[in-house]
């Protein structure tokens, strides 16, 4: 495919407000009550302060995951080096959307009736309600399309958006995630048993591809990365290749074991790249620390790869869910511009028959990383990340 330049990130995450950061943001969750539940930790934004990038009268009528999109953006924007084209689209990728806002205006509902619950809430309620401010705020008027694809959300909002500046449609496309840690989301994924827990054998935190591991830590933020066709600066990578599949063995909230249909589609990225498999220099790794997702991952690079690149798994930093995995996209970007690798955080003990992720950053001259984002429920998009544009 065409090589899409990346020229801007903006990122408002757990641990980091812009792209500095690199320790794991997992903290006892304080929001609710956690009481009852297995799980407490969670990782959090509490450093963001939205009036530095949003105007008070903006800002009254967003919601959480609204103010996260919109200041990203803005990071992103900034970052890129001067104002998009109004010709410019908006694709966002949320795990659940604005869960908290649904459940703000259903008790104002409930309590005072249709007539005076307050319809700002309602508006708010919708899962594209953050791509819809990002486009009003900054005045794009290119398509707007939000992306709700669990895990592999934000990826699969890049493939849309690559393929649009591809064709010549848009000059340029805001692309990014967000995702909020709520009380009912929360709930729901500690009672299916998805989320670390304490007990004798392992802390309440994620360790992807661990043999300790035992669920992931739910995280948050808005993530954003600038995709254009013709850049006024140097990028700091092209995405150059995309692969989507389905794994058919998974049910509606659990990954399967079609571990055949992971290799599939990360060997059309591969493919849709104009690569080999030898000239993958690393993976950045979809793993959340679950048992199952980490398992089918691992027998999928297996199974494509002779001899295993370096494996990255970044989600114990930032958890999962947190912008959609924009962030761990963002993070391989960042490691093509510095040409390192990142350490996988939570692993420490390999499990047998698991690939086994970097322990500690060092140096690589990074080419092409393969990215991967699996959703329970079986969805799967992998792509290929590139540093020059041929």
């Amino acid at each position: 495919m065409t090589r899409i330049a990346i020229t801007g990130i903006g990122v408002v995450a757990p641990g980091a407000i812009g792209i500095d950061g690199g320790n794991t943001a997992a903290t006892p969750v304080d929001r609710f009550d956690t009481v009852g539940l297995r799980a407490h930790t969670a990782a959090v934004v509490r450093d963001f302060v939205a009036r530095d990038f949003i105007a008070p009268m903006k800002l009254r009528r967003m919601n959480n995951l609204s103010r996260f999109g919109v200041a990203a953006a803005r990071l992103g924007i900034s970052d890129r080096g001067g104002e998009l084209s109004t010709a410019s689209g908006v694709a966002v990728g949320t795990a659940f959307g604005p869960v908290q806002t649904s459940v703000d205006y259903m008790q104002e509902y409930v309590e005072k009736g249709a007539a005076l619950a307050p319809p700002q809430l309602f508006a708010e309620s919708v899962a594209n309600a953050p791509g819809s401010h990002i486009g009003i705020e900054f005045g794009l008027r290119g398509f707007n399309i939000t992306v709700t694809q669990r895990e592999s959300s934000a990826l699969a909002a890049l493939m849309y958006a690559s393929s649009q500046i591809a064709k010549g449609a848009n000059p340029s496309v805001v692309v990014g995630g967000v995702d909020e840690v709520n009380e009912i989301v929360f709930g729901v994924l500690d009672r299916v048993g998805s989320l670390a827990h304490s007990n004798a054998v392992v802390d309440e935190c994620a360790r992807p591809f661990d043999r300790r591991r035992n669920g992931m830590v739910v995280g948050e933020g808005g993530a954003v990365v600038i995709a254009e066709a013709a850049p006024r600066k140097q990028p700091y990578a092209f995405a150059s290749g995309f692969g989507i599949a389905r794994d058919t063995t998974a049910s509606i909230s659990d990954w399967g074991d079609g571990a055949g249909a992971v290799a599939a589609a990360m060997r059309a990225a591969i493919e849709d790249a104009e690569l080999s498999f030898h000239d993958i220099d690393a993976i950045y790794a979809s793993a959340n620390a679950t048992g199952r997702a980490d398992r089918l991952e691992s027998r999928a690079i297996q199974l494509l790869f002779r001899d295993v690149p370096p494996v990255v798994a970044t989600k114990g930093y930032f958890g999962e869910y947190a912008a959609g995995g924009a962030l761990q996209l963002i993070a391989a970007i960042l490691a093509i511009r510095d040409r390192k690798l990142h350490a996988s955080a939570g692993f420490a003990r390999a499990d047998d028959g698991l690939v086994a992720p970097t322990q500690r950053p060092y140096p690589r001259d990074l080419r092409h990383i393969l990215v991967n984002s699996i959703s329970a429920g079986g969805g799967i998009v992998c792509a290929v990340l590139s540093r020059e544009a041929a």
